[in-house]
Parts: structure tokens; C-alpha cells; sequence
């Protein structure tokens, strides 16, 4: 019960074995209210979903498909969660744009596409967010960005991933010094390779080898640390990209 009275807006839980829903099921466990949103997955699987959480957990839950491209997305989203549960303090950053490009695919649309969701959504959510909680005058919240490592070793072929995703630490940084005197902190996550029904049995079998812990990651694995950093116990902690990666060797 250590979130009871917290409202969560996880974005980008769109399908069963995401990171996403494994954040919904954690904080809901935890005892906050979930408002999550999703893209492109099955209306009947988002409703599926709002009752698991409501019916297993018995928290209140709402649901929104949303486009997070769209510049007004952020408003629509934050009037929507206020209107139906009320000013949320916990805030999710985990939708996120990619495909393949590298260097002979790049261009100004990839880049856009990428900035439009990666970047821009994440920043006026997050901006828009503390607004609301200081026009509240709220004590304290909680923004969790996911990012991917970007600092720690190329991904080749993600070119414009790996710049919008980079981007995310130092707003994080940045936005963290801003907000703390208002009691709000800000963090990200870099939960390494996590299996979230993407990788293949021969995928599987050549990441293992390299994760020191001797398993690949798992998305429960970041839903724990974000039900760590959105409580009371993690008050102290602000301004940090903390690599949760099982000891993942990228050499």
C-alpha cells in the first residue's frame, strides 16, 4: 500500500509482455490508480487490461489511445487522467518511436518521427506535468523517464533512436535541478535487453551469455525500480540515469 492516494500515468502499455504493463501492475499492486495509455494494440486488450487492474488490484484505472506524435497529445492526455481520476503525482515516460536506419537510411523524416515521440512528447508531458502540481500546490511527485543506454555503448543501425532516446538523460539532468525545490524528482531508467516478446530463441540464447546474472532482463525487472523511485523511500534520490542492467557486458 506504500502509494495509496497516487494517481500514475503510464504511456506507451500496449501489449501484454511490454514494460509498460508490467509498470501498471506494479504501481496498481502498490495501491496507486493507473491511467495508461496505448497505440496501435487492440480495443478489446486495452479493455481487458483497465479491468485486470481494477478487478486484481482494486485501484481505479482509466485508459486513453493516443497518438503522442500529435503536438497536443500531452494536454489531451493530462485533461483527460484530471477529469477522470483527478491531478496526477506519478508520471511514466515509457512510450517510445523506433525503426531501423543507419547512416545510408537516415533522414529528416526518421529524425521527426523519432523527436516527435521520444523527445517532445516526454519533455511537454513532463514540463506540463510540474505545472499542474505546482498550480496544486502538491508537495511532492514523481517523473520516470526510460531511456536505453545510450551513454554506455553504440546501437548501430538507430541512429535516430539513439539521438532522441540520448536526449532524455540530459533533460532529466537538467529538469531534475528545476524542480526539486518543489519536491519533485526526476530520474530515468536504462533497463538494458529486455525480453518484452521481441527476442528469438537465438537472440535469447546470445544475450544470456553476456548478462552476468546469468538470465537476459525481464520486464518486471524495471517495474520494480519504478515502483522503488515513484515512493517515499526514494525522496532523496534526483537527477539520476541509473543503468539497471544485470550486469550486462557490452564488449
Amino acid at each position: 500500500m506504500k502509494l495509496v492516494g497516487s494517481i500514475a500515468i503510464v504511456t506507451g502499455a500496449s501489449h501484454n509482455k511490454g514494460i509498460g504493463t508490467a509498470i501498471c501492475r506494479k504501481l496498481a499492486k502498490d495501491a496507486a490508480d493507473i491511467f495508461f495509455t496505448h497505440w496501435g494494440s487492440n480495443v478489446d486488450w486495452a479493455v481487458n487490461f483497465q479491468n485486470e487492474i481494477i478487478g486484481e488490484y482494486g485501484v481505479r484505472c482509466g485508459n486513453l489511445e493516443i497518438d503522442l506524435s500529435e503536438p497536443n497529445s500531452p494536454f489531451k492526455l493530462l485533461e483527460r487522467v484530471a477529469y477522470q481520476l483527478g491531478i496526477p503525482t506519478i508520471l511514466v515516460n515509457n512510450a517510445a518511436h523506433s525503426t531501423r536506419d543507419g547512416y545510408m537510411k537516415l533522414d529528416a523524416k526518421t529524425l521527426d518521427d523519432h523527436y516527435a515521440v521520444n523527445m517532445r512528447a516526454t519533455f511537454i508531458l513532463s514540463v506540463e506535468f510540474a505545472r499542474r502540481l505546482k498550480l496544486q500546490n502538491k508537495l511532492k511527485g514523481r517523473i520516470i523517464n526510460m531511456t536505453s543506454g545510450q551513454a554506455l555503448g553504440p546501437m548501430t543501425g538507430e541512429l535516430a533512436y539513439v539521438a532522441t532516446k540520448g536526449a532524455i538523460s540530459a533533460f532529466t539532468l537538467s529538469l531534475s535541478a528545476e524542480l526539486a525545490p518543489l519536491g519533485i524528482t526526476v530520474n530515468a531508467i536504462n533497463p538494458g535487453p529486455t525480453d518484452t516478446g521481441w527476442m528469438t530463441d537465438e537472440i535469447k540464447t546470445h544475450l544470456t551469455s553476456k548478462f552476468l546474472s546469468g538470465r537476459v532482463g525481464l520486464p518486471e525487472d524495471a517495474a520494480r525500480l519504478v515502483s522503488f523511485l515513484a515512493s517515499e523511500e526514494a525522496q532523496w534520490i534526483t537527477g539520476q540515469i541509473i543503468n539497471s542492467e544485470g550486469g550486462f557486458l557490452r564488449a
